[in-house]
C-alpha cells in the first residue's frame, strides 16, 4: 500500500497509525492519503536498529543501534530510558558517551511529545525542533497560553500558521488577542518591506483583510495596543502614522541624538588644511580631484559629513586621506560597516582595523543589548562608517546613542544602491533632511574608467545601454551573453560557473565565483540555481538532509538570520567542513573561524552557490554571474540590476534576454519607504541652533 501525505519527522524503523481516506491517482493508481499520523515506538528488533541508526538520537549511528540491540534486544529502550548504567556493557560506550545518549533520548522524547501535541493541532512537526530549542519544557505550555508569540520568537513560523494553531487551540476568530497580533503582523511585514510606520486606515485596511474582521474590532485592538505602548500612534502627522513601538524610539531617537551631536562643535584643530592636503598627495603620491579635496577640507571640522558616490570616484582615497590627516593631529579614529565582509574590505583598503557595527558597539546576544551606549560611550574623536546605504534606522540609533557629542561622524555609501534590508532609509534620509555636509563624487579616475564594471555601472545608473568593447590592450572584465529562454539562461549559466570562468580566468568556481539572482522562485531563482550548483560542483560527499534541504560537506551555505550566539549573520558565506549525520551536526567555516551548529541552527542556512541581488549587498566577489530574463519582471529596477554589477570586484558576466536588460534600464523607480526621519532631523537641527 502506497501512504502520501506531508510526513516531516518520521524515521526508518517507526510504526505509523495513519487516518485519512482511498484514493484513486489517474497516474499511480490506489494510495491511500494521509491527513493525520500517529508514530509509534517499533516493536521489532529490526525496527528497533533501524530508528536508533536513523539519526534521531544524537550519539547513535547504524554501527552502534546495531550493536545495543544485539546486546538488550527487546529491552533496549527500557535500559536507555530506566537503566542507563548498562550502557557502559556496549563496547564504545564509556561513561561520557552513556550521558549524552542519555541526554540526547530524554530530549528526542520531548520533542517528539510537541510534534504529537502540534500534529494533534494541524502543525508540521518540523517546527517541533526549533520550538523546544526556543522554550524548553515550557513548549506546549507556551503555544497554549499564546501560540501568537511563536511567530514573533521562533525562526519560520509565520503569523498564518501561528494564527491556525490559535484556531485548533479553541481562541475565537473574533478574539481581541488575535486582532492585536494581527495589526503587529501587519506592521511587521510592514517593516520587512522597509517602512518604519503605516498611515492609521492603511493599517486598519490590511489587518482587516488578512483577519477578514470588520475594521471596527481592528480599530480597539489598535486603541489597546497603544495602550500597552506595543505600537505608537503619531497624532502630530496628518493621516495619524502607526509605528511598532521600536520603530517609533528608533526614528525619534535618532533625530534626537543628531540634533544633540550638531549642537555640540567639534573639538578645534590648529591646522593649515593647504599644507595638510599637500602633504597627503605627496604622502599618498597621487594627486586629489577637487571633490576629494573638498570632502577632506570639510572632514576636518564637521560634525556630520557624507561622502556619496559611485565605483571608480574615489571614496577609498578620501577615507585614507581623512584618516591620515586626522591621526597626525592626534585624533582616535575608529572605522566600521554593517557587515562582516564590508568591514574586512575597508580593513584591507585602509590598512587599519575596523569592525562591524555590531562588534564595535559590543552587542551582548545574552540581553539583546549593545553595551556601548549613552552611559558607556565609544572612545572615539572621529568614526567612520562604510557602506552606510545598508545601515537600517535601528541600527543608526544605537551607534548615535553611543556616539559622544563632541565626536564626528562620516558618513561613506553608494546612494544608488539598494536601501536597507532592514526598515528605514537612513542615507537617503540624511542628505534629504540638508544637516550633513554632502560631497557628491561624479568623477570617475582614469584607472577605474578602463573597466567594464565601473564603465556599465555608471552607464546603468544613467539608464544608458550597456558597453561591451574593452579599451584596446585592456583585458574585458565585462560580458554580456544573450540567451533568450530560462532553459537557455540556466544552462549556460552552469557552463559559465562551472567551466568557462576557471578555464579563462583561473578562478575556483566554488570559492571566488557567486550567483546573483533577482529572486529566490523560478527556475532562474536562487532556491533552483542552487540545487542544480550544488549537483554540479559538489556532487558527493557526506550529506545531511534538513526537511527540504540537502547539505554536503564542501557545500557553499549562507546563513538567513543573525544569530548572535554563534556570532554570523544575515548574508555572511562560509563553506561546510564537516557533517556528523549520527550527531545531526555540521561545521562551517566562515573566513577566519570555524562554527558549529546542531540540527535546529542548521534551519538557518541555505545552500549559498547563488543568491539573490538583496542579499549581496555590503558584498564583494572575485567573479559574479548575474541571469536576468523577462521571468524577473517584477523585480526588474535599474538600481537592482546597478547594485549586482558593483558586487563584481574582477569579473561581470550578465546572461540573460537583451529585453530584461531594457526593462531594467527604463525602470528608474525606486520603491518608497514610509519613514519621517528626514522631517525630525530638520527639526531636530532647527532646535539645536
Amino acid at each position: 500500500m502506497t501512504a502520501v501525505g506531508s510526513l516531516p519527522g518520521v524515521q526508518p524503523g517507526e510504526s505509523l497509525r495513519l487516518t485519512g481516506r482511498f484514493i484513486v491517482d489517474k497516474r499511480y493508481g490506489e494510495q491511500f492519503k494521509v491527513e493525520s499520523c500517529l508514530t509509534i515506538q517499533p516493536s521489532t528488533l529490526t525496527g528497533m536498529e533501524k530508528y536508533l541508526g536513523s539519526g534521531l538520537v544524537r550519539g547513535i549511528g547504524r554501527v552502534m543501534a546495531k550493536r545495543l540491540v544485539e546486546r538488550f534486544g527487546f529491552e533496549t529502550f527500557e535500559v536507555i530510558e530506566q537503566r542507563s548504567e548498562r550502557l557502559t556493557e556496549v563496547e564504545g560506550i564509556g561513561p561520557k558517551r552513556r550521558a549524552h545518549i542519555v541526554a540526547a533520548w530524554a530530549e528526542q522524547r520531548a520533542v517528539k511529545e510537541v510534534m504529537l501535541f502540534l500534529q494533534a493541532h494541524g502543525v508540521s512537526p518540523s517546527f517541533a525542533v526549533r520550538i523546544y530549542k526556543t522554550y524548553g519544557e515550557r513548549a506546549i505550555a507556551t503555544v497554549r497560553e499564546n501560540p501568537y508569540q511563536l511567530a514573533v520568537d521562533v525562526f519560520g513560523i509565520g503569523f498564518k500558521t501561528a494564527d491556525r494553531i490559535a484556531g485548533e487551540l479553541g481562541i475565537e476568530r473574533s478574539s481581541p488577542r488575535r486582532a492585536e497580533a494581527g495589526l503587529l503582523h501587519v506592521l511587521g511585514e510592514l517593516a520587512d518591506e522597509g517602512h518604519l510606520y503605516c498611515p492609521r486606515a492603511e493599517v486598519r485596511e490590511r489587518a482587516a483583510a488578512i483577519l477578514e474582521l470588520p475594521e471596527e474590532g481592528i480599530e480597539a485592538a489598535l486603541v489597546a495596543l497603544a495602550a500597552t505602548e506595543q505600537v505608537a500612534i503619531d497624532g502630530l502627522e496628518a493621516g495619524e502614522p502607526v509605528y511598532l513601538k521600536s520603530l517609533h524610539v528608533s526614528e525619534r531617537g535618532a533625530a534626537e541624538r543628531l540634533g544633540a551631536l550638531l549642537a555640540v562643535p567639534a573639538t578645534s584643530i590648529a591646522i593649515d588644511r593647504e599644507r595638510a592636503l599637500a602633504w597627503l598627495e605627496e604622502t599618498l603620491a597621487l594627486e586629489l580631484a577637487p571633490e576629494q579635496r573638498e570632502a577632506i577640507r570639510r572632514a576636518v571640522t564637521s560634525k556630520l559629513l557624507i561622502v556619496t558616490g559611485g565605483p571608480g570616484t574615489g571614496k577609498t582615497t578620501i577615507v585614507n586621506g581623512i584618516i591620515r590627516v586626522l591621526e597626525k593631529k592626534g585624533r582616535r579614529i575608529l572605522l566600521c560597516a554593517p557587515t562582516g565582509r564590508a568591514a574586512r574590505r575597508l580593513a584591507e583598503t585602509t590598512g587599519r582595523e575596523a569592525k562591524t557595527i555590531h562588534r564595535l558597539l559590543e552587542f551582548n546576544p545574552r540581553g539583546m543589548c549593545f553595551e556601548r551606549s549613552q552611559e558607556h560611550p565609544l572612545e572615539v574623536d572621529l568614526l567612520v562608517v562604510d557602506e552606510t546605504s545598508m545601515v537600517d534606522a535601528v541600527l543608526f540609533y544605537n551607534l548615535l546613542k553611543a556616539l559622544p557629542p563632541a565626536a564626528q561622524l562620516v558618513l561613506v555609501g553608494d546612494i544608488d544602491q539598494l536601501p536597507s534590508v532592514g526598515p528605514g532609509n537612513v542615507l537617503r534620509d540624511l542628505i534629504a533632511s540638508g544637516v550633513a555636509d554632502v560631497v557628491t563624487l561624479t568623477q570617475i579616475f582614469r584607472q577605474a574608467q578602463r573597466s567594464l564594471i565601473v564603465r556599465n555601472a555608471h552607464r546603468v545608473n544613467r539608464g544608458e545601454p550597456l558597453e561591451l568593447e574593452a579599451e584596446a590592450g585592456v583585458e574585458p572584465d565585462f560580458f554580456f551573453v544573450e540567451r533568450r529562454t530560462p532553459e537557455e539562461v540556466l544552462a549556460t549559466i552552469k557552463k559559465t560557473v562551472a567551466e568557462r570562468i576557471p578555464a579563462r580566468f583561473g578562478l575556483d568556481p566554488r570559492e571566488a565565483v557567486q550567483v546573483l539572482t533577482p529572486m529566490h522562485r523560478g527556475m532562474l531563482g536562487s532556491l533552483q540555481l542552487n540545487a542544480e550548483l550544488q549537483s554540479l560542483l559538489n556532487p558527493e560527499g557526506e550529506t545531511l538532509v534538513r526537511g527540504s534541504r540537502l547539505f554536503r560537506a564542501g557545500d557553499k551555505v549562507m546563513q538567513l538570520r543573525n544569530n548572535y550566539e554563534l556570532e554570523v549573520f544575515n548574508g555572511d558565506l562560509g563553506r561546510i567542513e564537516q557533517i556528523d549525520a549520527e550527531e545531526r551536526r555540521g561545521s562551517v567555516r566562515f573566513e577566519d573561524r570555524v562554527v558549529d551548529y546542531d540540527a535546529a541552527e542548521l534551519d538557518e542556512l541555505v545552500l549559498g552557490y547563488a543568491c539573490t541581488i538583496h542579499k549581496s549587498q555590503g558584498s564583494e566577489y572575485p567573479a559574479v554571474v548575474i541571469p536576468l530574463h523577462t521571468q524577473h519582471f517584477p523585480m526588474l529596477e535599474r538600481n537592482l540590476l546597478y547594485t549586482a554589477i558593483t558586487r563584481g570586484r574582477r569579473l561581470v558576466v550578465l546572461v540573460g534576454s537583451r529585453r530584461a536588460v531594457s526593462l531594467a534600464l527604463e525602470n528608474q523607480s525606486v520603491a518608497a519607504r514610509n519613514t519621517r526621519l528626514a522631517a525630525r532631523l530638520k527639526e531636530a537641527a532647527a532646535r539645536s541652533f
